[in-house]
């Protein structure tokens, strides 16, 4: 099933080319339509290429959500006029019963069969974030009945509302880091148990969107050890960032679940290397700088899919990028390696979202250049990243074209 990694030695010898089939980013938020001045297919689509991603799963939130099969039909034209450098998917979106009509239709009418192809799963919100999705709780166990019956994988943004309710009641907004009080690592784990439980009683493909937590994780592998069938996939921040960055960078990095504690983040990476999770991504999500600089309440959302890839590569160097946080314990013991990158950036998002993609060869990465990231230089549409300066080892190819 796996694809031998080709690594190629340039007459410099300091320099090693590595082609990768092609790579996924299995979570994005282009923004369009309807919000264009944060992003569009254009844009994010050209910084996914220069940062070495060929395939993106874009996310229902914007406006008008994706949660008909005429929303979906018109994501699917844009992108065809909109970018030559980016395969996108689309995920279908659901907040009442309707909309999950329309999904049964996209998946049993042969007439949508072409649109279906496009189409990579059902994405849920059970709580609310960017775009107010969060689906009714008498939505939630009709859509993992029908996911289970159709075989649809069903994705889940895990945050218990009533928790981050509570929290936010007696712990107010007075900045950035108390985002992460307010969405404490509890919502994510009684989330994601009430999730595996629809799970099992339908038997449905789960798939655990950006898993930001320590309990997270363990719910996670209790129920594959049952036999449910659950996936989960990790973002860059989570990976990489810690709540100590809210000092240098306030809201560039209030994102939705939060970013965590050292603790949360060195669990995240000791599962990576069990290698009990499934797919890297990013939940890209950007938003002006103006909108982020908005003291009462700044959006939650972080760019990332052009700096995914180098800083798994950086990784994959043995080096820690993070400027001040110190590297997980689990770095004295373990390196990631080129082929977990191939594995959680193709092979496994391929499978579960069922893309079809052949594993040809065909991104190439210089896996020894040394950099430092300018967010003037990057190609998202918002213009600004939190990873602005870091110094990184390896990048896609064509950032240097």
């Amino acid at each position: 099933m796996g694809t031998e990694l080709v690594v190629h030695h340039l007459p410099i010898s300091t320099i090693y080319m590595i082609v990768f089939p092609r790579l996924v980013d299995c979570h994005v938020h282009f923004r369009e339509p309807g919000l264009e001045w944060k992003g569009d297919l254009m844009t994010e689509s050209t910084a996914a290429y220069f940062g070495g991603i060929s395939v993106v799963c874009e996310m229902p939130n914007t406006n008008p959500p994706t949660q008909t099969v005429a929303a979906l039909q018109d994501k699917i034209a844009r992108a065809q006029r909109a970018t030559e450098y980016c395969d996108a998917r689309f995920f279908f979106g659901a907040t009442n019963a309707s909309h999950l009509v329309e999904l049964e239709n996209l998946w049993t009418n042969p007439e949508l069969a072409e649109t279906k192809k496009r189409c990579s799963g059902l994405k849920l919100f059970l709580d609310n974030s960017t775009g107010d999705m969060k689906a009714d709780d008498d939505v939630l166990s009709a859509a993992f009945a029908l996911c289970g019956k159709l075989g649809i994988t069903l994705v889940a943004h895990c945050e218990h509302a009533p928790t981050n309710n509570s929290y936010c009641i007696t712990i107010p907004y007075t900045g950035p880091a108390t985002h992460s009080l307010r969405r404490p690592p509890l919502s994510e784990t009684r989330s994601i148990i009430a999730a595996i439980d629809l799970a099992r009683v339908h038997k449905t493909k789960l798939h655990i969107a950006h898993l930001s937590t320590a309990d997270g994780l363990e719910a996670v592998r209790c129920a594959r050890a049952e036999g449910i069938l659950v996936t989960c996939e990790v973002t860059a921040h989570h990976l990489f960032l810690s709540t100590s960055y809210y000092d240098c960078c306030g809201a560039k990095v209030k994102v939705n679940p939060p970013i965590r504690a050292l603790s949360d983040r060195n669990a995240l990476w000791e599962a990576v290397f069990r290698g009990d999770v499934d797919c890297f991504c990013t939940d890209h999500a950007p938003h002006t700088i103006a909108e982020k600089n908005d003291t009462k309440n700044p959006p939650s959302g972080i760019p990332g899919v052009e700096l995914l890839l180098p800083l798994l590569l950086t990784a994959a160097n043995g080096v820690w990028p993070h400027p001040t946080d110190p590297p997980p314990p689990s770095w004295s013991k373990y390196r990631l390696t080129h082929e977990t990158i191939i594995r959680m950036m193709h092979h496994r998002p391929n499978e579960i979202f069922s893309l079809g993609l052949s594993s040809e060869l065909v991104t190439s990465v210089d896996s020894g250049c040394k950099w430092m990231v300018d967010e003037k230089a990057l190609h998202s549409k918002c213009g600004w990243s939190p990873y602005n300066g870091w110094n990184l080892t390896g990048k896609s190819s064509v950032m240097d074209s």
